[in-house]
């Protein structure tokens, strides 16, 4: 396996252009997963990626080794370290990469199930929080307005720790369109409803709208609603973080689904 080490290297520099720009990832449709973590749980929960990248001093990590020798026959780069942190989104880089197709669902379901819609989230750590949330209190369908932060970007996948391979998630959806579609009951969120997220019940096929970081969820679907929750907070604090807030919602509803399934 050859290494590479000169920054002019034309796979080097495809590889950089798809970890920087998210216009180059959705031309290409393919996504870098950063870490033998996301690249295991890929393997475990999708299938083969396209390419894996390693590090020089990642070539002798007994796990990447193991994760290599697994998916034997996959197109191998081996890097520098001085290359390969430059390509990875992590001060400490663990030493591998894989290129993975981005998946593209579509047309959204005609009777969305018990889902979490996203208006307008810009942090990827707080997308990524979210998806992983999601992810663990057993939803599965996730939509993101056209404005959300790309879910497939490297810092999301991050942040998502795996979530997204147990995952259907929808980008630029019209929100509007897909919450006149839901049968289920439709809850929002936001900080100034005088009701509680404990007095709703978020049993069923709900769909749980939260909103952007500071602004949250706009008047418009705040309308289309069927209620309008808020966390209580007894503090002096006026808001919650993002992922903390919908985590809080989400594993209320798995507190009230667990209730339900007892009576």
């Amino acid at each position: 396996m050859k290494l590479i080490t000169s920054a002019e290297n034309p796979h080097f520099k495809a590889l950089l252009k798809l970890m920087q720009s998210s216009r180059e990832r959705s031309k290409q449709g393919m996504s870098l997963l950063d870490g033998a973590h996301l690249v295991a749980a890929y393997r475990d929960h999708v299938g083969r990626p396209e390419q894996l990248v390693v590090s020089k001093s990642g070539q002798g990590n007994n796990e990447i080794s193991n994760i290599i020798k697994e998916l034997e026959l996959i197109p191998l780069l081996a890097l520098s370290d001085e290359l390969f942190h430059r390509l990875s989104s992590v001060s400490t880089p663990t030493g591998l990469i894989a290129v993975v197709k981005t998946p593209r669902l579509t047309p959204v379901p005609d009777d969305p199930g018990p889902c979490v819609i996203l208006e307008g989230i810009q942090d990827p750590g707080n997308l990524g929080s979210i998806l992983r949330s999601a992810a663990a209190a057993g939803i599965r369908q996730v939509y993101l307005s056209k404005d959300c932060v790309h879910s497939w970007s490297p810092r999301v996948l991050r942040a998502g720790m795996g979530a997204h391979f147990m995952l259907s998630i929808y980008e630029s959806v019209d929100l509007a369109a897909l919450i006149r579609t839901c049968r289920g009951d439709v809850v929002a969120t936001s900080h100034r409803s005088p009701h509680s997220v404990f007095d709703a019940d978020l049993t069923g096929k709900v769909a749980m709208v939260f909103g952007n970081e500071g602004t949250g969820v706009t008047p418009g679907l705040q309308d289309l609603a069927r209620v309008v929750v808020s966390i209580p907070m007894p503090g002096k604090t006026e808001s919650l973080n993002a992922a903390a807030a919908a985590a809080i919602c989400l594993f209320e509803r798995v507190r009230q689904m667990r209730v339900s399934s007892k009576r």
